[in-house]
């Protein structure tokens, strides 16, 4: 079950490279129902805090009406950054799956590891790896092109 909702997320990362935005994905899980999912859109919205996972917990949020997402999962194709991380704790989601790793901008196991952080809030169970492959090659290729094509410029 694992795959199939990293599949989802995935699903939304492909729709954020028709964007052009950076191809993240994210996808919230309520009583095995996804509830909430997004892509990034720092670039469409000229937000930085657009990203795919402050958007789906804002909208699960909005669909539960509370701010506590308790009993909810959380599926994302990239490691969540500082930004993203302090936001799932403080929505107190029960479990992380994240895809790719990201060890210059990720803040759950590189940086500043903010779940391991005495000061953290609350601490999600966290789960790696899920469709690594898949994940990272979507970023590889986006980046890659995006250089490629700066380079004509």
């Amino acid at each position: 079950m694992k795959s199939s909702y990293m599949q989802q997320a995935l699903e939304q990362a492909y729709q954020a490279i028709n964007k052009d935005e950076v191809p993240v994905g994210a996808i919230i899980v309520y009583n095995n129902r996804v509830i909430a999912a997004a892509h990034n859109l720092t670039q469409c919205l000229g937000d930085p805090t657009a990203h795919a996972e402050m958007l789906a917990i804002k909208h699960a949020c909005q669909m539960l009406g509370q701010g506590r997402l308790s009993e909810c999962d959380l599926y994302v194709t990239l490691e969540p950054c500082a930004m993203c991380a302090g936001a799932i704790s403080h929505a107190r989601l029960r479990r992380v799956f994240y895809g790719a790793y990201d060890p210059k901008g990720g803040a759950v196991d590189h940086g500043p590891r903010i779940f391991q952080a005495p000061t953290c809030l609350h601490r999600p169970e966290v789960v790696s790896g899920i469709n690594e492959q898949e994940a990272s090659n979507l970023l590889k290729r986006f980046f890659l092109a995006k250089r490629k094509s700066d380079s004509y410029m």
